[in-house]
């Protein structure tokens, strides 16, 4: 009895060590999306290992066992997982796809081993954190593999499509999964809150088709274009797994090259592949924050180099973080004790230089830099405003205090809903026009689309005034600005958007 007491406390101790694996469900993997990796010469299937046995993870308080319970059962050791590669090998819940697109992914990414150093470096600030969310919904952990097909592991990534992020979701995708998007903040960079909207939607794309592999078509492609190819083919009274539905290139390649993925971390040796050591243990922690506080600020605070701050936090559009919006800031683990003596000992008074601002008219840049006390450089550099654009009322933007603003910090409702709205620079033309038979200075106006008052005085008349048939009347009109040609006379922007002769769209996400 003794025995099987201690076995149950050892099955216990494995799901306390990271090493239980989770259930299963359908898997992927990439192929490399490119026409080096296409083209790229075909290698022997590279073939995952086998997860090992499921261990029984009793339910509530340890008790002693009977032998008939044991019948069947195992016992996990009790190994900790070597590194943080071993613990997602051992959680790998997906079904293996086997084609020409998973060994053109392969071959793409033994290729380039140099690419691979980077990623993997980049992503060992994060993968513990997902690995650790994974488990903990029980989902398999090759998705902790798809920021490397989607962004490189890069938080700052941005796509054509406007997607950003580790997880690339465009606006209103990440507006539905409440990834906040304002003028001090992304949400979808946000490592902690686009990990867990990724997840959130990764569920509920499971939940809908049932099978990993069309709910990552889904999460590429999107659940109407999937759900529609489905029904196609039922009523077409053909099969519905992912290899047998009809999609654009990027969707077919997108899980061979998640595939592809794990079989390089499945068995590295196999592909000539070095993985960089990815310590089982958390990289960052949590830290929380009571006031605004400059980005610069909270670095040296922690003593980390600014570049390694932002990586941890790169939700902050600008110079500084809002605690009413962000209210806690990730650091390296060993540093989160030295930023919290620190910011407790800081004896300079403001923690943050930066502040909001609310234009109260549609202003151009110059205007807004002159009331708030800036240079203009240094207004658009901080708020990202292009040349020819103007600030619409009511857009918060990021200033320097001053003295003459209040030095409290930025209220919840302004840091979580505040908006930089721009538009378009008008620039008007002097020219003239002939008035018609009987034209007046309303219906000139009224022609132009004009104010009547800026017409009368345009012209130095009265607002009543009538003009003779033909009379030259001044007026100013807006600029048209030139649709920019390539050559042939197609517009640019069109042309931009052929690659090899296909229009290149990024799927809706």
């Amino acid at each position: 009895m003794k025995h099987l007491f201690t076995s149950a406390l050892a099955t216990a101790a494995l799901l306390l060590a990271g090493c239980a694996t989770p259930p299963g469900g359908p898997a992927s993997a990439p192929a490399a999306g490119s026409a080096t990796g296409a083209n790229a010469p075909a290698a022997a299937p590279v073939a995952a290992p086998a997860p090992p046995p499921r261990a029984h993870i009793p339910s509530g308080p340890l008790q002693p066992i009977a032998s008939a319970q044991v019948s069947g059962q195992e016992v996990a050791p009790l190994t900790t997982p070597a590194d943080l590669w071993d613990r997602i090998r051992r959680g790998f819940a997906m079904p293996n796809l086997d084609t020409e697109l998973v060994r053109d992914g392969e071959q793409w990414y033994a290729k380039r081993p140099d690419y691979i150093q980077r990623m993997t470096e980049r992503s060992s600030k994060y993968m513990f954190h997902i690995v650790e969310e994974l488990e903990r919904r029980n989902m398999p952990t090759e998705l902790a593999l798809l920021p490397f097909i989607e962004s490189a592991f890069n938080p700052q990534a941005v796509s054509s499509a406007k997607a950003a992020g580790m997880w690339q979701f465009i606006p209103s995708t990440g507006r539905h999964f409440d990834l906040k998007q304002n003028a001090f903040r992304d949400d979808r960079r946000d490592v902690l809150a686009s990990t867990r909207a990724a997840l959130d939607y990764l569920q509920k794309l499971h939940g809908m088709f049932g099978d990993w592999h069309l709910a990552l078509a889904a999460y590429n492609w999107g659940e109407g274009s999937v759900g529609r190819a489905i029904a196609k083919n039922q009523r077409a009274g053909k099969a519905t797994t992912y290899l047998d539905l009809n999609m654009p290139n990027e969707t077919r390649n997108y899980v061979p090259k998640l595939q592809a993925v794990k079989n390089l971390v499945a068995n590295p040796q196999a592909l000539r592949v070095e993985l960089p050591t990815i310590p089982n243990h958390p990289y960052f922690q949590s830290v929380d924050i009571a006031r605004d506080i400059d980005v610069e600020l909270a670095a040296r605070l922690a003593d980390v180099r600014i570049e390694d701050f932002r990586a941890l936090n790169p939700s902050a559009k600008g110079p500084v973080i809002l605690a009413a919006g962000t209210p806690q800031i990730l650091l390296p683990w060993d540093n989160a004790t030295i930023f919290q003596r620190n910011f407790e000992g800081y004896s300079r008074g403001q923690y943050s230089s930066w502040t909001a601002w609310t234009a109260p008219a549609t202003l151009n840049p110059a205007e807004a830099a002159r009331r708030v006390g800036m240079s203009e450089a240094e207004l658009r550099q901080v708020n990202s405003i292009p040349p020819r654009m103007l600030i619409k009322a009511g857009s918060t933007l990021v200033v320097r205090r001053s003295a003459d603003r209040p030095q409290q910090d930025v209220a919840p409702a302004l840091a979580d809903n505040a908006q930089l709205v721009l538009a378009p620079e008008v620039v008007l033309r002097r020219t003239t026009v002939k008035a018609g038979k009987n034209e007046s200075v309303a219906s000139i106006a009224k022609r132009y689309r004009l104010n009547a008052m800026n017409v009368a005085e345009w012209n130095s008349v009265a607002l009543t005034s009538s003009f003779k048939a033909g009379q030259s009347v001044v007026v100013f009109l807006p600029v048209r600005p030139k649709a920019s040609a390539s050559k042939g006379g197609k517009p640019r922007a069109a042309a931009a958007s052929k690659r090899g002769g296909k229009v290149v769209k990024k799927p809706r996400r």
